[in-house]
């Protein structure tokens, strides 16, 4: 049965009735809704919507967990496939695990808030059995995309939403990682919306199946792969120790130093001497036959014709992926940006050009986020390392989510016991702890 040939929303809300009400009655909707509805009466749910799904994890342990879930690797690629037109259609897409617990909900602010009145939010279990008939819940227990409308939905809390979700599986096992859902109103209860998430899924776990057997490729600034091969250099620098370095079709992951004299230069297009390069790597002074020792090995590396001497330069445009976060915040595109930034750059690096770089692109993405008032941003500020102890993006969080929400308390507490946890002024709260510890 299709969305043309589904009952309307009234009709599914009498057939609920008469099935929770009247003894015996049989299910009077398609068969994957009633064979659900048959599972969550055999259950703890309660059609009646006064139980509503449990929330399982806190702010806290959610933030480590989806640090090493295997969907956070596909987390932008969601982002731009189902959530670039949530304003626009008032809808939320989330991503849950393998169990059904929600780990990131993302869309909408309005929406937002009316969803986690009814505990459709971050850390809440939507597995079928706690939650009753949903697609998230629902497609995670039969395995296949799943579309749910209405008085489909066994409890009556979500008699007012519908949703669309896909499982993601591993690509080398088949295994259920997780699954990615739709829910909004109308405009989800149609066979575009539907379509969406099945093609999100398809697309998600292809990414996954690149990134498990093909090289490390750099992206471009909009976050995808080039299209065509090109001539210059692409820089990958931020949340790694060893950049990445691509050119001609090649990869090379480059030891520390080589990294620092990499940034070095790309900060400087028109190259250096020596003597300004031996300043910017160490506040020691360095030796020019240390320096030409390592410049050689680098040469060695990357070949004579991408690393040039008098002045040392690259010989090659490069596009670095700081540069592109600096890029996005020139432009305004916060959302962009904050999607790009992979950590910071060269976190362990003492080399005084790094240092001034990464403690300058940190300040400058966490003021705007933090000046953006968005929710959608400022939670993922927090759930990232870098942000999941800065107490004033967790205040600026709960000052901005709905009044009376779970997740605002959730926020606030968070905020509260940052505070109490540390001997540091408030506005700074664990952040600055952490910049230190980065070497900024």
């Amino acid at each position: 049965m299709d969305a043309s040939t589904r009952p309307p929303p009234a009709a599914l809300r009498a057939a609920h009735e008469r099935y929770v009400t009247v003894p015996g009655e049989p299910p009077r909707v398609r068969l994957l809704v009633a064979d659900s509805w048959r599972r969550c009466a055999a259950g703890v749910v309660r059609p009646d919507g006064s139980r509503l799904p449990p929330v399982r994890r806190t702010a806290g342990d959610l933030a480590a967990y989806r640090r090493t879930h295997p969907l956070a690797a596909v987390l932008p690629l969601f982002r731009e496939l189902l959530g670039s037109g949530a304003a626009d259609d008032g809808h939320v897409f989330a991503i849950g695990d393998g169990d059904g617990t929600l780990l990131w909900v993302e869309g909408d602010t309005a929406t937002l808030g009316r969803a986690e009145h009814m505990h459709f939010a971050e850390g809440a279990l939507w597995s079928e059995a706690q939650a009753g008939t949903n697609a998230p819940g629902t497609a995670l227990a039969v395995g296949r995309p799943v579309q749910i409308v209405a008085g489909e939905h066994y409890s009556s809390a979500a008699h007012a939403w519908s949703c669309a979700a896909a499982p993601v599986r591993d690509p080398g096992t088949g295994r259920v990682l997780g699954v990615v859902d739709l829910t909004g109103g109308g405009t989800i209860a149609t066979p575009p919306a539907f379509a969406a998430v099945r093609a999100a899924a398809l697309a998600a776990e292809a990414e996954l199946a690149r990134a498990f057997s093909a090289p490390p490729v750099l992206l471009g600034p909009d976050g995808r792969k080039p299209s065509r091969p090109e001539t210059g250099v692409r820089l990958a620098a931020l949340g790694r120790d060893s950049a990445l370095l691509e050119h001609a079709g090649r990869v090379h992951r480059l030891s520390a130093r080589h990294s620092e004299i990499v940034v070095a230069l790309a900060l400087q297009a028109r190259g250096m001497t020596g003597d300004r390069l031996a300043v910017d790597l160490s506040e020691r002074e360095v030796p020019p036959s240390t320096l030409r020792a390592e410049l050689t090995r680098l040469r060695a590396v990357l070949g004579p014709d991408l690393l040039g001497s008098r002045p040392y330069a690259l010989l090659s445009p490069v596009r670095a992926d700081f540069a592109a976060v600096a890029e996005l915040l020139a432009e305004g595109r916060v959302d962009r940006a904050l999607a790009r930034y992979q950590g910071a750059l060269l976190p362990r690096s003492e080399a005084p050009v790094v240092v001034e770089h990464r403690r300058a692109l940190e300040q400058q993405l966490r003021g705007a986020v933090l000046g953006s008032g968005d929710v959608r941003l400022l939670r993922r500020w927090v759930d990232a390392d870098w942000g999941a102890d800065d107490v004033s993006a967790w205040r600026h969080l709960a000052r901005n989510l709905p009044g009376g929400s779970p997740q605002r308390a959730a926020a606030a507490a968070r905020a509260h016991a940052l505070d109490a946890a540390v001997a540091v002024p408030p506005q700074a709260g664990r952040y600055a702890a952490w910049l230190q510890r980065s070497g900024s």
